[in-house]
């Protein structure tokens, strides 16, 4: 299964008005139309890789911290969605490469043919780009580990985030339970976000070997210095992403799954957040918040097929609570919260292993321990409510907007109320950063208020949902007199 056969290139126009919006929003399959040509893709790869890569190299040049890592990720996704029907979307040797190996591995991707024909494409295009960036501002930059990282800790978080890269991108263009979708571009240009700012402040934030390439030839007159480390780094991360994708989609891969995935897939999910929350909190990001929701957004939509993509204890126990969910029982909610926790620690590790840094848990400076539970509480009802409303009720659902919506309830609450309770909204996510510090600073105190906090936010946000979306478990009047007449 190529990755450009599940992605249609034209979609017909639907009027729908019978059909759920999710419905309405999504193409049909593309088997029916003709394969793209081989040149046809080549000139496709040329074209994404060689903007993706300029966008990057004339955001760092203009210095525009804020605003960097959404200008990439808005390049890459609105390739994707110009030419994913066309070459599948690769614009990286990392994902080629995955994809490649993927295949090999009897699974869903591209053949080693074409694989290699698209490094080559994508790496010429981004030498290309670097010379065109420098000769737009006269001027270019080196490829080098940023605010004093090592190359140890700068390759860690490239392996790292392009992982997750290709994590999400083989989860929702090639995975069969998740495709065709419309929310492929969204998911992968997220990642790009969820990286950029935390991991970018160490490394730059490549994730694609094609930049590295690029920027270390233009910024080194013709040489390479740093680039052969961070493209090996990025290959790691690929092949990383393959075993995780084979674990947890067994069915591309002609297997059986079961429990196994649902619980790997919250141990990711759970992973790749707490890992953004403390990249960003630590390298100072100015779009924390924004980042962080991007990396939940990216991970729902990843594996949200797979175990619903909870990520958060305080969801797990709202989602059981709302009596909708029936395989959730007892021993399931166990094995979720055993998960998420899991993968919080493992965050925590990494973090304080990529930066050498950690910050304790609890209400900012001159704000009381009860000022930030009512925050907490606050907004991890708003997140945990709106989880319920968009991907739990029969009503009210919509897997294509699920993620974004519980994405910006993240976005609101750091924005909102980051600077009196840090906005963990999440058991887990405290959990990950009170153990990263030791405990230490009151984090102890602190992780008990918060949880106790989110999770009676999570039973107030089912009880709500309860009264709100009753018309989920009765009978539609509106439906019946309608037949009547």
């Amino acid at each position: 299964q190529d990755a450009s056969a599940v992605l249609p290139r034209s979609p017909p126009h639907r009027s729908g008005h019978c059909l759920p919006p999710a419905a309405q929003a999504m193409p049909p399959a593309a088997k029916a139309l003709p394969p793209s040509s081989l040149p046809a893709k080549l000139v496709g790869e040329f074209i994404g890789t060689y903007l993706l890569t300029l966008t990057f190299g004339c955001v760092a040049l203009s210095e525009n911290t804020a605003w960097a890592g959404v200008s990439v990720a808005s390049v890459l996704m609105v390739s994707m969605y110009a030419l994913g029907g066309i070459s599948g979307g690769n614009f990286n040797p990392a994902v080629s490469i995955a994809l490649g190996v993927c295949k090999a591995c009897k699974g869903p991707g591209i053949d080693l043919k074409t694989m290699g024909l698209y490094i080559g494409v994508q790496i010429v295009a981004g030498i290309l780009a670097a010379f065109s960036y420098g000769a737009l501002f006269a001027a270019t930059f080196r490829l080098e580990p940023q605010g004093g990282a090592s190359m140890l800790q700068a390759c860690f978080v490239e392996v790292l985030y392009t992982f997750v890269l290709c994590f999400v991108l083989l989860s929702v263009m090639v995975a069969k339970k998740n495709t065709p979708n419309t929310f492929y571009g969204i998911a992968v240009g997220s990642v790009v976000v969820a990286g950029a700012y935390g991991a970018g402040a160490l490394s730059r934030g490549c994730f694609n070997p094609a930049v590295a390439i690029g920027v270390d030839i233009g910024g080194s007159g013709l040489g390479l210095l740093y680039c052969l480390h961070y493209t090996l780094a990025e290959v790691v991360g690929a092949l990383v992403a393959v075993g995780a994708f084979r674990f947890i989609r067994p069915e591309d891969f002609r297997k059986s799954g079961g429990l196994a995935s649902v619980v790997v897939s919250e141990f990711l999910g759970t992973f790749v957040l707490v890992l953004t929350v403390g990249l960003n909190v630590l390298e100072h990001s100015v779009s924390g918040a924004f980042s962080i929701a991007a990396s939940l957004a990216c991970m729902m939509y990843a594996v949200g097929s797979v175990s619903g993509g909870h990520f958060n204890c305080a969801v797990t126990l709202a989602v059981f609570a709302s009596r909708r969910d029936f395989k959730l029982r007892p021993f399931r909610i166990a094995i979720y919260i055993a998960a998420q926790l899991l993968g919080a620690a493992a965050a925590a590790g990494c973090y304080v292993a990529a930066t050498g840094r950690s910050f304790h848990l609890g209400p900012s400076a001159g704000t009381s321990l009860g000022a930030a539970a009512i925050a907490e509480v606050i907004f991890t009802f708003l997140l945990c409510y709106v989880y319920l409303a968009t991907s739990v009720s029969k009503t009210t659902k919509d897997p294509a907007v699920f993620p974004l919506a519980v994405g910006a309830c993240v976005a609101a609450g750091g924005n909102a109320v980051g600077a009196i309770s840090g906005a963990a909204l999440n058991p887990a996510v405290s959990f990950g950063i009170a153990l990263g510090h030791l405990f230490a600073d009151g984090s102890a105190l602190a992780l008990g208020v918060y949880t106790a906090a989110e999770l009676i936010a999570g039973g107030l946000a089912a009880g709500a949902f309860l009264v709100t979306h009753v018309v989920d478990v009765q009978p539609a009047a509106a439906d019946k007199g309608d037949g009547q007449a």
